[in-house]
């Protein structure tokens, strides 16, 4: 086995050990809320009477998302990361940079399924080639979606050949993770969420003469993912926003 393949090795068996902290009371709560959708309850002692469970219809149900931190080995032997510069067409997040990714749909597995699957629409990324480890704890998107990063291990990347959708991205590159756990090249903005502060983090990169912002969810999982696989906490305040869910949404409401 290569000094590659063994790091490869060491940090996968590291992950796995990976236990995300327990959710918050809003996570359980919109838990219960997805896992009950459609069952019935019998009420204690009436066995032969199954009660829907009672739901609000005007409750706000978070749909599920999934993105996948793709990790390899780079010429150096450090860790990178698969990115993508969305297409400037698309009618959300045009242009910004993402980590592949999407909504779940029905015939996902799981989220590793959800991700994978979306990475091989957007850059080819065959999903046999890649190893799935872990997932962290989920994000909140700024268009109140629930993304859960799932970790996965590209072992050898010189099999993989970028074939980007144009509908969807512009551009496919990487970048070292342990960027996102360094105070370089970042700047940050504080705003507020359901009368919460959180940070909002932004990294400059650059790569082949292009420029790239790394911002908003992407580089709060970046930053999350670089802390598990170094196992250290950034160098400065991470604060990202509280897991909380308004109960009364419409389609425009949005994180900003």
């Amino acid at each position: 086995m290569d000094g590659s393949s063994q790091r490869l090795t060491s940090l996968a068996r590291q992950l796995r050990l990976y236990k995300p902290p327990p959710p918050s009371p809003d996570e359980i709560e919109e838990q219960t809320i997805e896992e009950n959708a459609g069952k019935v309850v019998s009420q204690v002692g009436f066995q032969e009477s199954a009660t829907p469970i009672p739901t609000d219809p005007q409750r706000f149900r978070p749909k599920r998302a999934a993105v996948l931190v793709c990790i390899f080995e780079g010429d150096a032997g450090d860790f990178r990361v698969i990115l993508t510069k969305r297409s400037s067409r698309l009618s959300s997040h045009s242009g910004e940079v993402s980590l592949p990714g999407g909504k779940a749909e029905e015939g996902d597995k799981d989220d590793g399924d959800t991700a994978t699957r979306e990475a091989k629409e957007e850059i080819g990324l065959d999903p046999s080639l890649v190893e799935i480890i872990t997932v962290l704890e989920p994000f909140l998107s700024k268009h109140l979606l629930r993304v859960i990063p799932v970790i996965g291990i590209l072992r050898d990347s010189k099999t993989f050949t970028p074939t980007p959708n144009p509908a969807e991205v512009e551009a496919v590159f990487d970048a070292p993770l342990e960027m996102f756990i360094k105070d370089e090249n970042r700047r940050v903005e504080e705003r507020e969420w359901m009368g919460e502060k959180y940070l909002l983090h932004f990294f400059d990169y650059e790569t082949g003469n292009k420029k790239y912002l790394i911002w908003g969810l992407t580089a709060g999982v970046l930053i999350r993912a670089a802390s598990v696989v170094y196992q250290r906490p950034p160098a400065f305040l991470e604060q990202n926003p509280k897991f909380r869910f308004p109960r009364d949404v419409n389609s425009d409401t949005v994180m900003r």
